[in-house]
């Protein structure tokens, strides 16, 4: 079944009282949940979000329909989606499970038959109403279960052919289905967190990553550094093996030991192919420092020392993602983020922690 036979529904009513604010809206990689998942069901024929009041969802570009009957809980979200559809059938999920994709919709749809009403993935040891494909027809069976009360999503699993999907049995990770319901639960979720060290040549970028490693390390945090070169000078070490298998006509090279390992691809990555390795390792780190990249969207310490290229802050651009500057200048009256002395590492790591929402320890999240 295409894409374009099944609309998806996200619930967006819950009142997010663990979080304490509302999780559709929370951000990852400066991108809302809630946009990030309407993006990623936009090939299929319409996505409604079912909000509890008006005025929250209207700029996302999708259809919104809200609660009639309220304090029903989501399964009054399911029912408005499903009566404001245009699709047979409805895929459901909620709007804080950032990890869900477009794959397990089209992968749920596959089992799709005239045998069952409602298509549901099951783990071993639980049942996601919330990650399912409902027909249309269902919405008398609902209305008849909330007028008697009846509000738990199982209920209507248990009175309708419904069709149970092993988790477990296909190739998606039980992550695809996570959602997030406290603010521990958020900062697991955002880790690593990855933020750039900024600034021309000589404007003691290392000096302060090697220090601020130093902050994190005490702390309890795991670092990985990833270094930018924009002048493409990277080379092996003369005469060394790996330079030798790569003049050789080598395209990847590693050396390693009992302890460590180098490995020399002779390609071209970007930064988020770079930082998937990184996070690829066991365990991943809780930090990822990128020293350089003074254009990209990720939030960034911008170093600015007088002589070191062009120095003067008058060439800083306005950046929502500054998180500080670092300079021997003297700042403007204007500037809208922190600014710190080369000497104030510490008041640097603190400003870094409240940025990124690391008050507690990463033992303690």
């Amino acid at each position: 079944m295409k894409n374009k036979n099944i609309s998806v529904g996200i619930l967006a009513g819950g009142k997010s009282s663990r979080m304490g604010r509302n999780k559709a809206l929370i951000e990852i990689n400066n991108v809302r949940i809630i946009d990030s998942l309407i993006d990623e069901f936009s090939s299929f024929a319409e996505v409604i979000v079912s909000a509890g009041e008006k005025g929250v969802y209207e700029d996302t570009g999708a259809l919104v329909v809200y609660d009639e009957n309220k304090d029903m809980g989501p399964m009054e979200g399911i029912r408005r989606v499903l009566a404001s559809s245009k699709s047979e059938y409805v895929f459901i999920c909620a709007a804080d499970m950032p990890f869900m994709k477009k794959e397990i919709v089209q992968y749920i749809a596959g089992y799709i038959s005239s045998d069952h009403d409602c298509y549901v993935i099951r783990s071993a040891d639980r049942i996601e109403p919330l990650c399912a494909i409902y027909k249309r027809s269902l919405i008398p069976v609902i209305e008849e279960l909330m007028a008697k009360g009846r509000l738990r999503l199982r209920e209507i699993l248990d009175s309708v052919n419904t069709k149970y999907i092993m988790l477990d049995n296909t190739c998606f990770d039980k992550k695809c289905v996570r959602n997030i319901n406290t603010k521990e639960e958020l900062a697991e979720l955002l880790k690593p967190y990855v933020f750039c060290v900024s600034g021309f040549s000589n404007s003691g970028k290392t000096g302060l990553i090697v220090k601020l490693i130093n902050e994190f390390i005490i702390d309890g945090y795991s670092v990985s550094v990833l270094k930018h070169d924009g002048c493409d000078c990277y080379t092996d070490v003369p005469c060394s093996d790996t330079d030798l298998y790569t003049k050789a006509g080598a395209v990847c090279s590693a050396v390693f030991t009992d302890t460590r390992y180098s490995l020399h691809v002779k390609n071209s990555k970007g930064v988020e192919e770079m930082l998937e390795l990184i996070k690829s390792q066991d365990p991943p780190p809780d930090v990822v420092i990128i020293e350089g990249m003074k254009a990209s969207a990720y939030p960034k310490i911008v170093m600015q020392r007088k002589g070191a290229g062009r120095g003067d802050l008058s060439h800083i651009p306005p950046d929502d993602n500054t998180i500080c500057t670092v300079t021997d200048q003297i700042s403007p009256e204007n500037m809208s983020h922190p600014v710190f002395g080369y000497d104030d590492v510490k008041g640097i790591y603190l400003c870094l922690k409240e940025y990124f929402d690391m008050m507690t320890g990463p033992d303690e999240t």
